[in-house]
């Protein structure tokens, strides 16, 4: 305690200094970190994405298939084709407005480091008043 007591202005500015310099490190490489995980996630969610709607796709135009085959039997054939492409058409263009929205930038804002970067300024501004 008898050393914090003798230390001259100079030297609690350099201390000062340095303390911020090695949080700011700190802080940043936190904000490395959390992007590269929000990076990893949203290439894994991709990939997965991917497989699944290959899946989906051959198994979709094998089940319309079947629905215009039988939609035919009651309006005719090109009515049948007619009638199930648009209403595809219209949960295709939900589901891009939604995946669309789940890969927003906002979704994908390193919320943690933003906030340890508000509370870290947030002190240090104390400690400098």
């Amino acid at each position: 305690m008898a050393d914090l007591e003798t230390r001259t202005l100079p030297q609690l500015i350099g201390d000062l200094s340095s303390d911020l310099t090695g949080l700011l490190r700190k802080e940043s490489e936190l904000v490395r970190a959390e992007v590269s995980e929000k990076l990893a996630q949203l290439l894994k969610a991709s990939s997965e994405i991917a497989a699944g709607a290959i899946c989906l796709m051959v198994a979709l135009l094998i089940l319309l298939q079947a629905v215009v085959i039988a939609l035919a039997k009651v309006v005719g054939a090109g009515w049948a084709s007619l009638i199930v492409g648009v209403v595809v058409a219209l949960v295709g263009v939900m589901l891009v407005r939604a995946g669309a929205k789940a890969a927003s930038p906002s979704q994908l804002t390193p919320e943690r480091s933003l906030r340890q970067v508000e509370k870290d300024a947030q002190l240090a501004k104390e400690q400098v008043t």
